[in-house]
């Protein structure tokens, strides 16, 4: 299984998404990544196939800041481990991390692939990435986008989401994966 972890607050995100995946790393996997919105309400995503510690040293050389982020460990079930099957994945509108198993992304993807979206990498997160932004371009409402692409994805999940024109705000929706949200003195 993949670990995730989101963050916002007062604080620097990348420095808590690190912790939360560090506290992960009994986990077996074989990539991990972090999507940081920075105060203008841009998202800068940061992966890489590896272990934890190659994703801190990507993010050395090329270092982002923000107080809201989602971050991911990735045991790979669809796609081989490579940087573009590591997630997040995301849309022009969202990004998602993901711990479990769409078992009809292939449906989605055929479905999606029809409407217009184009996918990059071989993940069922990304089919949930693109099934979430169909549903948010047909609301504009990251509750009502999740829940009624909850009722598309078939499998056990929990998924931390961002969309960008809602700064400083992480979504999450799960389906048999378990989830904790937590709040504390600065997030």
């Amino acid at each position: 299984m993949c670990g995730i972890t989101g963050y916002t607050g007062k604080s620097d995100a990348v420095a808590r998404l690190l912790s939360g995946l560090r506290a992960l790393e009994y986990r077996g996997y074989d990539s991990a990544g972090v999507a940081v919105m920075d105060a203008q309400g841009a998202v800068h995503v940061v992966k890489t196939k590896g272990r934890l510690r190659a994703l801190e040293e990507r993010l050395e050389k090329c270092p982002v800041h923000g107080r809201c982020g989602i971050g991911h460990t990735r045991w790979a079930t669809h796609g081989a481990p490579s940087d573009v099957n590591a997630h997040p994945h995301g849309t022009d509108r969202l990004y998602v991390v993901h711990n479990g198993i769409i078992e009809n992304d292939r449906e989605l993807r055929a479905e999606l692939s029809a409407r217009g979206y184009n996918f990059l990498s071989e993940t069922d997160t990304e089919a949930a990435a693109c099934t979430i932004d169909s549903a948010y371009a047909e609301t504009g409402d990251p509750v009502a986008a999740l829940c009624a692409a909850a009722k598309r994805l078939r499998g056990s999940y929990a998924l931390g989401v961002i969309f960008l024109d809602h700064p400083n705000e992480i979504y999450a929706v799960r389906e048999g994966n378990p989830l904790i949200v937590a709040e504390g003195g600065d997030g």
